[in-house]
């Protein structure tokens, strides 16, 4: 089928090389070097090839469809992982498509499919079991500005994966002093804050030796946790 196609697309003038990339951007990989050693050798094109052809023009057709003006959208089978498109692949089009096959044209053609995996786990309880104390006995008031800060973290998806973000809060004030953003639950992600927050109530005018005597007792490395 496609050396068919580049046949009859050589006879109407284009060169093999134009061919195959236009077939590789629409996710045939072929390269001219592969079809000039079919022609001057004379051997078929492996079964396996031509299957993952046909199975690739099936999952295209199912993921993809035309709106009214023209343009490709992708459809609700589009987001249907590894088992359910294989399923739907062999219910309509054909009937004995291999899971390996399916898989194989959903990885070209960039398809993944929607997963219900579990949520992250922001809280990771110590290995000893032992929760910090509660500083605050559940008492989220103060007499003042920088008396009480709260931090917390969560996180947020994003196209790249999952982001991880951590406020500190003053309890007073009601007012975000500072926050990060970081790719992994390392220390620094509610150290970073607590020092940009220090920085700018000194910058301010405000004294916080209370909370620079902390920062200084939790200057080591780990992981950190909302517990």
């Amino acid at each position: 089928m496609i050396m068919g196609f580049i046949d009859t697309m050589r006879a109407q003038g284009h060169a093999v090389e134009s061919i195959c990339r236009v077939l590789r951007e629409q996710g045939c990989r072929i390269a001219a070097r592969t079809y000039r050693s079919w022609k001057t050798s004379g051997r078929a094109v492996a079964a396996r090839t031509m299957t993952d052809a046909q199975v690739m023009d099936a999952v295209r057709d199912i993921a993809w469809t035309l709106d009214q003006h023209g343009r490709r959208k992708l459809t609700p089978e589009g987001l249907y992982g590894r088992r359910k498109m294989t399923a739907c692949v062999r219910r309509t089009v054909i009937g004995d498509a291999s899971f390996g096959a399916v898989d194989r044209a959903m990885r070209t053609l960039g398809l993944t499919g929607v997963r219900r995996d579990k949520g992250v786990r922001t809280t990771i309880p110590a290995k000893d079991g032992i929760r910090a104390g509660d500083l605050l006995d559940r008492d989220f008031t103060a007499p003042a500005p920088n008396r009480v800060w709260v931090t917390d973290f969560t996180y947020v998806r994003t196209w790249a994966g999952f982001t991880y973000v951590a406020f500190i809060v003053d309890v007073y004030a009601q007012r975000i002093v500072a926050w990060h953003a970081a790719t992994t639950k390392q220390t620094d992600l509610v150290m970073i804050p607590l020092r940009m927050a220090l920085w700018q109530r000194g910058r301010e005018g405000h004294v916080a030796e209370v909370f620079e005597e902390q920062l200084r007792s939790l200057q080591q490395p780990g992981v950190a946790s909302t517990g």
